[in-house]
């Protein structure tokens, strides 16, 4: 098959052939239809995050089932597929109390002793996050996926596997945004504007978008922003003057410090900071120690807090219902020798998601 392959950090991808292993007892065979290039995608291949090489990056997959092992009994041959990154072995102390995305014992996961999943001229590829998905098929363990409907166009299909689920997660699972409340996102991608879809679908009386980018802001009006403000050096002052005291919750969807110390400062007493955005390896945070008396929090959110067999289903049925919005988040189709311009694109800030079509 063809796959876009990272091989050294800070290079283009190079598009090869690659050979995918046979399909073992829980694992899945999937065509990819579709796959979104995603912001920590572009982290790991400048370096910000590190991973072992050659890899092959993408997890934004959808894609139709082809073959399945012995053993597998969620999914079955011709089902339509998202996949999900956060892999779950279902039976360690975080899956069994429903904290998948925490699941680290690498079940899902080859042993060193076996064949590769993935390998070129005999040299082995390292299966990133469980995926790989920027090549026309992955070969995964069966809990890095879920049916959905046949009826959900692929495109649309493929970003509810990260960024979708992350910023609808990171308002309703791990913020825990009550109707009636007080939101500010800060940062208009993919992740953002999913966020500010999410606190709508959760209730917020009022949603503040904040981005640089005026075309961003525009576009967070039809996610379910009320209010939009273009991010400056006094972006706190701005929301505790127009909030009157602060919001209950900021939503951090970039990974910068400034915005994350930001998030934190223009809380109300009692409101809750959460980083959704992806932080590069090492940065520091400072926070002002005084302001914690006022039960102020800041917390991560790791993939929107999932459990995406259940998440992806019912994101599914809200697009149907028209009350996701996953037709101005998909900004360009692309071929899969066009990923480097969706890099550009998303160094430039240019598009909320290239998705490559097969």
């Amino acid at each position: 098959m063809k796959a876009a392959v990272l091989r050294e950090i800070g290079k283009p991808l190079t598009i090869e052939d690659v050979t995918i292993g046979d399909v073992g007892p829980r694992e899945v065979r999937v065509a990819v239809k579709a796959v979104g290039v995603c912001h920590s995608d572009l982290h790991f291949a400048e370096g910000h995050v590190p991973f072992p090489l050659p890899t092959i990056l993408g997890h934004e997959a959808a894609g139709i089932v082809i073959e399945v092992g012995s053993d597998v009994r969620s999914v079955k041959r011709g089902d339509h597929v998202v996949g999900c990154l956060s892999a779950f072995c279902g039976h360690c102390a975080s899956c069994v109390s429903g904290r998948l995305v925490l699941c680290s014992t690498g079940e899902t996961r080859r042993d060193a002793a076996m064949p590769p999943r993935l390998s070129i001229g005999g040299e082995a590829v390292h299966q990133f996050v469980n995926l790989s998905a920027f090549a026309e098929e992955v070969l995964v363990h069966e809990n890095a996926l879920v049916a959905i409907s046949r009826d959900m166009p692929s495109d649309k299909a493929a970003v509810l596997g990260c960024a979708v689920l992350t910023g609808v997660g990171a308002s309703i699972h791990t913020a825990g945004i009550r109707p009636g409340q007080t939101v500010a996102v800060i940062g208009c991608g993919g992740v953002g504007l999913s966020a500010i879809n999410g606190a709508l679908l959760a209730g917020a009386g009022r949603i503040i978008a904040v981005d640089r980018a005026p075309a961003k802001l525009e576009l967070a009006r039809r996610f379910g922003a009320t209010d939009v403000i273009e991010a400056g050096e006094d972006l706190v002052h701005q929301i505790l003057e127009m909030t009157r005291g602060g919001v209950d919750h900021a939503i951090e969807a970039i990974g910068l410090k400034s915005t994350v110390e930001a998030a934190f400062a223009m809380l109300r007493p009692g409101g809750i900071a959460t980083v959704a955005g992806m932080m590069p390896v090492g940065v520091k945070i400072e926070l002002e120690g005084f302001a914690l008396l006022g039960e102020r929090r800041l917390q991560g959110s790791n993939m929107g807090s999932n459990h995406f067999p259940v998440d992806i289903p019912r994101l599914v049925d809200f697009y149907m219902q028209g009350r996701l919005n996953l037709d101005d988040l998909v900004a360009a189709h692309i071929r899969l020798d066009e990923i480097g311009s969706a890099f550009d694109a998303l160094r430039n800030g240019e598009t909320a998601r290239s998705v490559i079509m097969f």
